[in-house]
């Protein structure tokens, strides 16, 4: 494969796709980002992006908490239009119970990755799969909103099967905290990982929907904010309080604090060239359109 050193990510203003921008982003250099190249390559083949307008914290908090329960809602609508199966609507976006709760209904019958075996699933309509695909991306971005969305965006090509893990070197590669501008791997494992356990307080979640990194795909996310250091030094410690906390279901489950799996933090794969960030932010705000995701 050929060596890269650049990923470039062109932009465009969803009302006209011609007022269009390109952000240049520099490679990092570890062994997970060839395999990650390889794996977009492959998805850019077979998939389009699934939503190329996937971004989130931007705009006020009121137009993306109206938002946000609008999308989530509609999309209960559209699951029990064909079976009642979801009993509860949200109606406030701090409501981490019910989001629970919806989050649980996803793993249900949405299933786990690549085991879509749930009867309704068999029988439902592409129209209600794709809706209960959906609950579970739209549960994140109402947690994303009432912790006060940070600017940023996701790209995915969900139809990519999820076949390639992590090598426990590949950890090594991990960093606690978030910088401006950089490109992290997606999570792809359906379910929850330390971090979602501990500042979810989920009571509703499956036996089996516990799921550290292991997976990986072509998806990625771009986060256009900084965390300091006292932001990362809490995160830690409130990560490591809920594992002692509850020491136990993870014994039960093989996971040592210090197993590679539980790294804290996200997998950097490039960073941003442009430094001005008040001037990035300002572009991304009218150019919320994914376009399209370059090597060089």
């Amino acid at each position: 494969m050929k060596d890269h050193n650049y990923l470039l990510i062109t932009y465009c203003n969803p009302k006209n796709q011609s007022d269009e921008i390109t952000l240049s982003f520099q490679l990092r250099r570890h062994p997970v980002v060839p395999k990650w190249i390889e794996r977009v390559t492959l998805a850019q083949e077979k998939y389009s992006i699934d939503d190329p307008g996937r971004f989130y914290g931007f705009g006020s908090a009121e137009e993306q908490e109206h938002q946000s329960l609008k999308l989530i809602n509609d999309c209960i609508d559209d699951i029990n239009s064909f079976e009642p199966i979801v009993e509860r609507k949200l109606h406030n976006i701090n409501d981490q119970d019910t989001l629970n709760y919806l989050h649980h209904i996803f793993e249900v019958y949405h299933g786990l990755l690549d085991e879509q075996t749930h009867e309704l699933w068999q029988r439902a309509p592409s129209t209600v799969r794709k809706a209960l695909a959906e609950l579970n991306i739209l549960v994140h971005r109402c947690e994303s909103v009432y912790r006060g969305a940070k600017p940023r965006h996701v790209v995915t090509w969900y139809g990519l099967p999820k076949t390639e893990t992590l090598a426990d070197q590949d950890y090594h590669w991990f960093e606690q905290g978030t910088t401006f501008g950089t490109v992290y791997l997606n999570y792809v494992e359906i379910g929850k990982t330390l971090e979602d356990l501990a500042f979810d307080n989920d009571q509703y979640i499956h036996n089996d929907a516990f799921r550290p990194f292991t997976h990986y795909s072509a998806d990625f996310n771009v986060k256009f904010w900084s965390d300091s250091s006292r932001q990362i030094e809490e995160y830690c410690s409130i990560l490591n309080k809920y594992y002692y906390k509850h020491e136990q279901f993870f014994l039960d489950r093989n996971y040592l604090l210090d197993d590679p799996a539980l790294a804290l933090g996200s997998l950097p794969l490039a960073d941003l060239i442009d430094k001005d960030h008040s001037r990035i932010i300002k572009l991304l705000e009218t150019h919320q359109q994914v376009k399209s995701v370059t090597f060089i």
